[in-house]
């Protein structure tokens, strides 16, 4: 009998509570892991090549700690990516209210899932073999109850505080925080056609998904963190399994470059300027904000934001005509009197791809 309730108090482990505590803080980190470099930055947006092995122990760590399907959250997000704060958007604040995506998340996620549709769209290139077929989607649950047994073995009756705990963990900081608050709170340093915002600058707790506005600006790059004064953990992970040859990073970001400026663009500017086409009207929204006491000012930058959206927007112009377009749009900004908007063309000009 004392055996048996040895074992119900702290099962085969019989750890102390901070020791209980601190072993699942890692658990659920390496959960987080799981899904910012596998589900997310490789299998969604192809951002980098994983090794064979890492791939599947992933694979093989989130049936046991979440019971998603790879298929089925590759293509959620892909279709969020597509449809991003418009109708068919699986998961926007700004379709469904903020309190239903951050309390309710999980539910729109299942919802989502149902719709072959949108599986078979968006779910494409995704791993496909006997074990995906035959056990990680038609069992997917099956993982998730096998941790149970786990948990109640390793640390008793304390053991399912420890499993609520891994099946909440998803789906309050993915679908809550960065699918919720990621389009509702935060700073933005790219002015990208949707609500997105990083919900702090240093990407620890979620893997690196706090940098929800990097994120959407430059969707398929395998590094989230942009400025000297972010961190993103996920990028970490992933520059230790490339120095081991576990992980080949195929895209990121491109580095902002400044070049002196020329009396004329050319056509290394207009490259420059469409690549950095966020980071730049991230800046001209900054610009607007400050001259928004005055109104004719403020009408004068309205309608230059909307002619430099043009630029980026047209899709039957030449070169050659976007490039006299966008000088033209140069020196009517240095001829404006208005001294924030002659600055702005004045770095505008130095941009280069």
């Amino acid at each position: 009998m004392d055996y048996i309730l040895k074992f119900l108090s702290g099962g085969f482990l019989q750890l102390s509570w901070w020791q209980v505590a601190l072993v699942t803080l890692v658990i659920t980190h390496i959960t987080i892991a799981a899904v910012t470099i596998f589900l997310h930055r490789s299998q969604a947006h192809r951002g980098l090549d994983l090794h064979p092995a890492v791939m599947h122990f992933f694979r093989f760590w989130l049936w046991l700690t979440t019971g998603m399907v790879t298929k089925e959250w590759v293509a959620i997000h892909r279709k969020h990516h597509a449809k991003c704060e418009r109708e068919g958007d699986p998961h926007s604040p700004v379709m469904f209210g903020i309190g239903k995506v951050f309390f309710r998340g999980a539910e729109l996620y299942r919802e989502e899932a149902n719709n072959v549709e949108t599986l078979n769209r968006y779910g494409t290139g995704t791993p496909d073999d006997w074990l995906e077929r035959n056990l990680y989607t038609r069992h997917s649950l099956l993982g998730v109850l096998i941790m149970l047994v786990l948990d109640l073995s390793l640390f008793g009756v304390l053991g399912l505080t420890v499993w609520a705990v891994q099946m909440a963990w998803i789906p309050f900081w993915a679908a809550g925080v960065v699918n919720g608050l990621g389009h509702f709170i935060g700073y933005r340093n790219y002015a990208c056609p949707d609500a997105s915002t990083n919900v702090s600058p240093w990407g620890i707790i979620i893997g690196g998904e706090e940098l929800h506005n990097n994120h959407h600006a430059y969707g398929t790059s395998a590094k989230f963190s942009t400025k000297w004064y972010e961190f993103d953990i996920g990028w970490g992970y992933i520059s230790v399994l490339r120095f081991f040859g576990l992980a080949t990073v195929k895209k990121l970001a491109p580095k902002l470059k400044l070049e002196p400026a020329a009396a004329s663009v050319s056509l290394r500017t207009l490259q420059g300027v469409i690549t950095h086409r966020y980071e730049i009207l991230a800046r001209y929204t900054d610009l607007v904000k400050k001259a928004a006491g005055e109104e004719l000012a403020l009408s004068t930058l309205v309608q230059m934001r909307r002619e430099l959206v043009r630029l980026w927007e047209s899709s039957s112009a030449s070169s050659e005509q976007l490039l006299s377009d966008l000088q033209a749009w140069c020196l009517r900004a240095q001829q404006s009197g208005i001294e924030g908007l002659e600055q702005f063309a004045y770095r505008l000009r130095r941009y280069a791809a």
